[in-house]
């Protein structure tokens, strides 16, 4: 699990830092978006870096009902909002 978790990394903090350099170029709400969506993406990356390498261990990432497991989860879950509508709005806004 731990190299797959490391591999996954590389996208997300690609992913990261176009959204980073995007936001830089112009500070628009779409952007923002963007780069809000890909640093939760990286988190819930981290998380399971975290989790595979057994750090952080009073976090207790794996376990249901843990602060781990929720900051996991609500990452994962405003990454898939953020992202796409930051990038939605920004296609919009181009046309």
């Amino acid at each position: 699990m731990s190299p797959i978790a490391l591999i996954a990394l590389i996208p997300a903090s690609l992913l990261f830092s176009g959204s980073l350099v995007l936001f830089i170029r112009e500070r628009r709400v779409p952007s923002l978006l963007q780069l809000l969506g890909s640093a939760c993406l990286v988190v819930v990356v981290l998380s399971h870096v975290c989790e595979a390498f057994h750090l952080f261990p009073s976090m207790r990432f794996g376990r249901e009902h843990s602060v781990g497991h929720y900051l996991d989860f609500w990452s994962a879950v405003l990454a898939l909002a953020l992202f796409p509508i930051g990038y939605v709005l920004h296609s919009l806004a181009k046309r």
